[in-house]
C-alpha cells in the first residue's frame, strides 16, 4: 500500500468546516475593547449600542440569504437548539389545534429526539420512510397529514448522503392543510438556494460552522405572518422577546452573518467547483469492484459523496483510511457502534451500512487532495478485499 500522507486530508466538511480568515477578522473586530464588546442589551451606553448594531446588521445578512426579514431571525446556540425550539416549541404552542407531528426516519438526531420528547408528552408522531434513493415522495407526505397535524419537520438535504428533498412541494402541501413546515437547512446554506417565501417555509434552522463560520451559534427563522411565537425551551431574561433568553454573543453572531453572506455571494462559483471535485473523486473510485454510491445521483448536494464497500469489514476500512479525515455515518453518531440508521432506512445490509464512508468537500478542498484521497481509498479497498477472500458480488444486499 502507498505511504500515508504526512498530514490527514480533511474531507469532513459536512461535520464542520474550517473558519474562513475573513470571518475570523470580523469576529476579532467585535472582541476589541474599543469596538462592540459590550452587552447588546445595555442600550443606554455606546458599547452596548455598538454591539446591538452589529447584531442587527448580522440579522439582515442572514435574512438576506434566505429571503426573510431581520425581525424573523432568532439567535440560538446552534442548529440543534434551533431544531429543538422549532419542533417542541411550535408543536406545544399549537397543541390546542392538534397533537400530531410528521417527520422522517432519516432526520438529524436533534429532530428525532425532539419528536421522542413530544411523544413522551402525549403527542403522536408519524415517521416517513424514504425510497431507496433517500427521497420522501410528496404523495407519502400527503398521505401522512391528518386534520390534527400541526407540524411537519423535514431536512432540506441529508447530512449523511446529501440527498435534497423537494421542500417547495412540501411547503405547498403544508400551506394547503394549514400545517406548519419546519426545515433543517444546515447542510444547504451556501450550497443550494433557500427561499423561505418561494418554498413556503414557516420555520427554518441554520448554523454557522457548516459554512466556514464559528461553532456555537445558530438561527431559527420564524415566519412572522404564520407563527409569531413558539413555547420557549429556555427561561431567563427577556432577550429576543423571551423566545430565546440569554446574553447574545456578538462576535459569534457577527461571524455567522459574515459566513453566510460570503457563502451566498460565492455560491455561483463555489458550487460548480466543489461539484466538479466530488464528481472527480467518484470517477477515481467507482471502478473498484464492490464500491457503490449511496443516495440520489440526480438530486444531491455538490459536497457529499457517500459510498459503501462490499466484502470489507467496516472497522478495518476505517483503520486503513486513517490518513483521510472522513466520516462513517454522521458526526453526531460516530461514537455509537452501530450501522448508520440513514443507510439502514435505504435498505442497506448491516455489512454495507457499517462499511460506508462519507466524503464531504468544501471551500478549501483542492484537486490534489481529491486525487490523493481517491488513491488511498482504492488501494485500501483492494487490499482489504484481497485479504478477506470474500465474494465481492455477494456483498450487494
Amino acid at each position: 500500500m502507498t505511504a500515508k500522507p504526512s498530514k490527514q486530508i480533511y474531507l469532513d466538511y459536512a461535520a464542520t468546516t474550517p473558519l474562513d480568515p475573513r470571518v475570523r477578522e470580523r469576529m476579532l473586530d467585535c472582541m476589541d475593547a474599543d469596538t462592540a464588546f459590550g452587552n447588546p442589551s445595555s442600550s443606554t451606553h455606546e458599547y452596548g449600542a455598538a454591539a446591538a448594531a452589529e447584531i442587527e446588521k448580522s440579522a439582515a445578512e442572514v435574512a438576506g440569504v434566505i429571503n426573510a426579514k431581520s425581525d424573523e431571525i432568532v439567535w440560538t446556540s446552534g442548529a440543534t437548539e434551533a431544531n429543538n425550539l422549532a419542533v417542541i416549541g411550535a408543536a406545544k404552542f399549537r397543541e390546542q389545534r392538534g397533537r400530531h407531528v410528521v417527520t422522517s426516519v432519516t432526520e438529524h438526531k436533534s429532530v428525532l429526539a425532539s419528536c421522542a420528547s413530544l411523544e413522551a408528552q402525549g403527542f403522536e408522531v408519524s415517521y416517513l420512510k424514504p425510497d431507496a434513493n433517500g427521497r420522501i415522495a410528496t404523495e407519502t407526505l400527503a398521505a401522512a397529514i391528518r386534520p390534527d397535524t400541526v407540524l411537519v419537520s423535514l431536512m432540506h438535504a441529508n447530512n449523511e448522503i446529501g440527498v435534497i428533498q423537494d421542500i417547495a412541494a412540501a411547503g405547498e402541501l403544508c400551506r394547503t392543510h394549514d400545517v406548519l413546515l419546519h426545515v433543517d437547512a444546515v447542510q444547504t446554506a451556501g450550497r443550494v438556494t433557500v427561499d423561505v417565501e418561494a418554498q413556503q417555509i414557516d420555520l427554518l434552522s441554520l448554523n454557522a460552522h457548516k459554512a466556514c463560520g464559528p461553532k456555537g451559534i445558530g438561527v431559527l427563522y420564524m415566519n412572522s405572518r404564520r407563527i409569531r411565537r413558539v413555547d420557549p425551551i429556555l427561561f431567563g431574561g427577556s432577550q429576543q422577546r423571551g423566545l430565546r433568553p440569554g446574553t447574545l454573543p456578538t462576535h459569534q453572531i457577527v461571524g455567522m452573518g459574515t459566513a453566510l453572506a460570503l457563502a451566498h455571494k460565492e455560491m455561483p462559483n463555489e458550487v460548480p467547483r466543489i461539484e466538479a471535485l466530488r464528481n472527480r473523486l467518484w470517477s477515481n473510485i467507482e471502478h473498484v469492484p464492490g464500491v457503490f454510491l449511496n443516495g440520489d445521483t440526480e438530486r444531491s448536494l455538490c459536497s457529499i459523496l457517500n459510498v459503501s464497500v462490499a466484502a470489507v469489514e467496516g472497522e478495518s476500512l476505517r483503520y486503513a483510511l486513517q490518513s483521510l479525515a472522513v466520516a462513517s455515518g454522521s458526526a453526531c453518531n460516530s461514537a455509537i457502534d452501530e450501522p448508520s440508521y440513514v443507510l439502514r432506512s435505504l435498505g442497506r445490509s448491516d455489512q454495507l451500512a457499517e462499511a460506508s464512508i462519507r466524503f464531504s468537500l468544501g471551500r478549501f478542498t483542492t484537486t490534489d487532495e481529491v486525487d490523493a484521497a481517491g488513491k488511498v481509498f482504492c488501494e485500501a479497498v483492494e487490499y482489504l478485499q484481497a485479504m478477506s477472500g470474500a465474494d465481492v458480488a455477494a456483498g450487494f444486499e
